[in-house]
């Protein structure tokens, strides 16, 4: 009986939860259905700051042409190959973005800007206009990074 309480969960939540998101995922990511998304998703967001989450949106598309975006985990994201990163747009008082970094891939350079000591993630701030400005060059590098890693692990 308990074996059949555990089948029967971990298939339903699995289901609901991973499943359909990936199967969106995989047919937004293809074209420009991403970005229409995404814009969609911006053009319906409201957030003290997002004009700053449009600017981080824009150098870490413009860092590689191989990064593309989606909304994944309900807000906008970044992949390449595997997830990047995605904006945490809850945070109301500055531009929360959460790097993700399979493994073998996190970088030793902090970027000056990156938080946390995670295993596999590393957490950013921007708390306005001329934060993300002054670690534009920092965002590019660690999306650069990303992007190297990505063609050396795979």
């Amino acid at each position: 009986m308990a074996t059949r309480k555990a089948q029967a969960k971990k298939p339903a939540v699995k289901k609901s939860v991973v499943k359909r998101p990936a199967a969106k995922t995989k047919s937004s990511s293809q074209g420009t259905n991403g970005t229409d998304e995404v814009d969609a998703y911006m053009k319906r967001l409201e957030h003290p700051l997002k004009a700053e989450i449009e600017a981080v949106r824009a150098i870490i598309l413009g860092a590689n042409k191989k990064v593309a975006e989606r909304v994944k985990w309900n807000a906008p994201s970044f992949y390449y190959k595997q997830d990047i990163a995605a904006f945490n747009p809850r945070a109301q008082d500055c531009v929360h973005v959460v790097f993700v970094f399979p493994k073998g891939t996190m970088p030793t350079d902090r970027f000056g800007f990156l938080e946390g000591d995670y295993v596999d993630r590393r957490m950013a701030r921007f708390r306005d206009m001329a934060d993300v400005r002054a670690n534009k060059a920092g965002l590019v590098r660690l999306v650069k990074h990303w992007v190297r890693a990505m063609d050396e692990v795979q």
